[in-house]
């Protein structure tokens, strides 16, 4: 087996749910992470050619399965936490939250009302406490920033079946190359696209050949559309889609700088209909559902998550930036996608 190990550490809060919903350091969340890296790493290396049942098989040999009629098997790849206990950050110590102001949110005599920062891009394991009149955690604690475990990965060499040694060999620099895009982009736990539970692993892993950029598994934006799954990050005629703010000094101020782009981002669509929309609008395509805008094809148990993802990356003075980076690809066929639609979005 060849083993590696990192020190995975948060540069923002996480909100790993355990049974109980509290934040606690869990393997399962960083296999899946494992997993839906390892798919753009794929992606990548079949210069984005892929066979999705193909794909789908390799992964089941590597990572395990329970789909695979007559290929049952337990993963190749073997993970380990140096702890399993609850996070640190708990709902009487959670930090108060800034504020910032959304256009849509707004009182009975229709004035402005501020929201904090950090419940809007961490609604859901983060709400309003109306008895102190501030945002808390609605569990019992997260993960805190700063927090970080050993975690060891291991996978074998070779292997006595010929089908499975040519899978281990492909996938050696494969499985590197999944940690360095995970180091890069990869965030944890609930409302991760909005940059909570952002990681860094240490040391950092390598790409494998020779530069970031040349590493980078960039496809244009527009070819992305012609499937439904997150598989490359995308580029323009100018580049990579990858962004970043100006360093802040701590998590709070740099995701009070995310929560203005996010609000500017999705407001710039103006809705012109209400619940129960005939059709979907530009805005709903950016990510669904939208509070007091359904669609009444899609109804409000459809999902439809943002593409554009934000990380939290630590610089070598240690401040803090955000960066935002788009993975294009067309929604689900159960939404109907409009092409051109989207396009324009």
């Amino acid at each position: 087996m060849k083993r590696l190990e990192y020190t995975l550490r948060f540069n923002t809060p996480a909100f790993l749910g355990n049974a109980e919903q509290n934040g606690q350091w869990r393997t399962p969340p960083i296999k899946a992470q494992l997993r839906q890296w390892w798919r753009v790493a794929y992606a990548a290396a079949k210069g984005y050619r892929v066979r999705v049942a193909d794909m789908r098989r390799e992964e089941g040999l590597l990572f395990g399965n329970a789909w695979l009629e007559n290929e049952f098997c337990k993963s190749l790849v073997r993970i380990r936490l140096e702890r399993w206990d609850e996070g640190a950050l708990k709902t009487s110590n959670w930090p108060g939250d800034d504020t910032v102001t959304h256009p849509e949110v707004r009182n009975k005599e229709q004035k402005l009302v501020p929201i904090g920062s950090a419940l809007y891009l961490g609604f859901g394991p983060l709400i309003y406490n109306n008895v102190k009149r501030t945002t808390s955690l609605k569990a019992n604690a997260a993960i805190q920033a700063g927090e970080a475990a050993t975690l060891a990965i291991a996978y074998p060499t070779t292997h006595a079946n010929a089908e499975l040694k040519r899978l281990i060999e492909a996938n050696a620099p494969r499985l590197e190359r999944t940690l360095w895009l995970m180091h890069c982009f990869g965030a944890l736990g609930g409302r991760s696209r909005n940059g909570w539970g952002s990681y860094a692993l240490d040391p950092h892993p390598s790409a494998n050949d020779g530069g970031e950029a040349q590493a980078l598994p960039l496809r244009l934006w527009r070819d992305c559309l012609d499937r439904d799954w997150p598989h490359a990050i995308g580029q323009d005629e100018k580049g990579a889609l990858i962004r970043q703010t100006a360093p802040h000094a701590d998590w709070k101020s740099l995701m009070k700088t995310l929560a203005i782009i996010k609000i500017g981002l999705r407001t710039q669509f103006v809705f012109t209909t209400g619940k129960n929309a005939p059709t979907p609008e530009p805005r709903h395509w950016l990510s669904y559902p939208v509070t007091n805008h359904s669609v009444a094809a899609w109804g409000n148990n459809a999902r439809l998550p943002n593409q554009l993802r934000f990380k939290v990356r630590r610089t070598p003075d240690n401040k803090l930036i955000g960066v935002i980076f788009h993975m294009p690809h067309l929604p689900p066929a159960a939404f109907r996608p409009n092409l051109p639609a989207i396009q324009g979005v």
